[in-house]
């Protein structure tokens, strides 16, 4: 049996539906399908964000936004002045759906629910006619002269054009280099540290501001770290891990983690701080209450580390303990042995060589009237939404891009 279509989407995700909306939208008289290969669409959506879906971030400035992509921050700039968090917010508002700030930033609905977007959506393509057709999994495209042939277990489709929204899907990734696309190799892109220390066994759930540095390399970042059962999480390391997701695969995820726990104090003004309270608060037991802004067992922890008993009053440091507790609080080192993926945000470094791609069109610039959106592409962010960001920048691109070109 085949089927005949003006656009075909590959993939009932986020990006997917964004695209197919937005072309029917615009030109209600294309006949569009969406193909998806499991049982049902939009699971991921369904799962981001602890079940709320963050999707988007409130940062408005495309300039300032791109800086939290590792991969496509050169590529994404002028997409996002054509459609940044603004115009996502009053996209969703148009539709039905208020969005809400939180204080770090991240975009919610007011439902607090990720099947509000899902609803969105699914009432948008019935309203709109297209076609959304799951269990559907693609075995091969073919490119004629003016038409896409692809074949999936059930069905031939046909279509003027093709839009490739499968995400993190290695067998399209397959079948694109069939068509003469690269693939840069897939590699985890969040993900926390392994670590196995006597300074923080016992510490699980505890949080600091931290900065984190990767030891004889240029990898750093700050943000709240998160002590857990295997290790070390948080904003702080995942932006690391973001940043550092090719380098630290090569290490095979072996190296030493320098860790400031005083965030943006350094190694000396630590020490003229612990200088000072050992002068002011000379009577006290030092290794009982922090006087920085850390949590009071982390703060034990160190101080133990340090060779500090804990039945020492300040008074009677001396300046060599000083000196290792000012090391510990500022550039402690830890050994990492290996990483784990972060919960439900299987983000992925890897995808379609960004160089193939029309960044004004989303049109591959290898094969006609093939298109991409999301995370298919070289592209991923550090949590917040802007992984969402991306498929929805890149969706209304090339679903204008399309429809441009159908309207001519």
């Amino acid at each position: 049996m085949s089927k005949s279509f003006d656009v075909v989407i590959a993939g009932g995700g986020a990006a997917g539906f964004f695209t197919a909306i937005n072309i029917a939208e615009i030109n209600p008289n294309l006949k569009i399908a969406i193909l998806e290969r499991g049982s049902e669409v939009l699971s991921k959506v369904r799962i981001s964000g602890g079940g709320r879906c963050n999707v988007t971030h409130a940062c408005f400035i495309p300039n300032d936004l791109v800086k939290f992509y590792p991969r496509g921050e050169k590529e994404l700039r002028g997409p996002f002045n054509r459609f940044c968090s603004g115009d996502t917010i009053e996209w969703f508002e148009r539709h039905g759906v208020e969005l809400k700030i939180e204080e770090d930033g991240r975009m919610f609905p007011v439902t607090d629910s990720s099947q509000t977007i899902i609803d969105c959506f699914l009432k948008a393509t019935e309203k709109l006619k297209i076609e959304v057709i799951t269990g559907e999994s693609i075995q091969s495209v073919f490119k004629a002269d003016d038409y896409w042939k692809v074949e999936t277990k059930k069905e031939h489709y046909y279509c003027t054009d093709l839009v490739m929204a499968t995400g993190s899907n290695p067998k399209i990734w397959e079948l694109l280099k069939g068509v003469g696309h690269t693939i840069v190799p897939p590699l985890p892109s969040l993900f926390t540290f392994n670590i196995k220390d006597k300074r923080i066994k016992g510490l699980m759930g505890l949080s600091a501001l931290a900065s984190v540095k990767v030891k004889g390399m240029k990898l750093e970042a700050s943000g709240p770290l998160l002590i857990t059962h295997w290790g070390m999480s948080g904003p702080g390391i995942l932006r690391l891990s973001a940043w550092g997701a090719r380098e630290l695969a090569e290490k095979n995820y072996q190296f030493v983690l320098q860790v400031n726990w005083l965030n943006d104090v350094d190694y000396e003004d630590c020490l003229e701080q612990l200088k000072d309270i050992k002068q002011e608060q000379a009577k006290k037991l030092a290794g009982k209450k922090s006087p920085f802004d850390l949590p009071n067992r982390l703060w034990e922890s160190l101080v133990t580390a340090a060779n500090i008993t804990d039945d020492l009053r300040w008074a009677d440091i001396s300046g060599k303990q000083l000196q290792a507790l000012a090391s510990q609080l500022t550039k402690g080192e830890f050994q990492v042995n290996g990483k784990s993926t972060f919960k439900e945000e299987f983000v992925t470094a890897g995808g379609v060589e960004l160089k193939e791609v029309n960044f004004k069109t989303m049109e591959s610039k290898l094969v006609e009237n093939l298109y991409f959106a999301g995370e298919i592409l070289d592209i991923d962010a550090i949590t917040g939404g802007f992984n969402f960001q991306n498929a929805w920048t890149c969706g209304f691109i090339a679903a204008q891009s399309i429809t441009e070109k159908n309207n001519a």
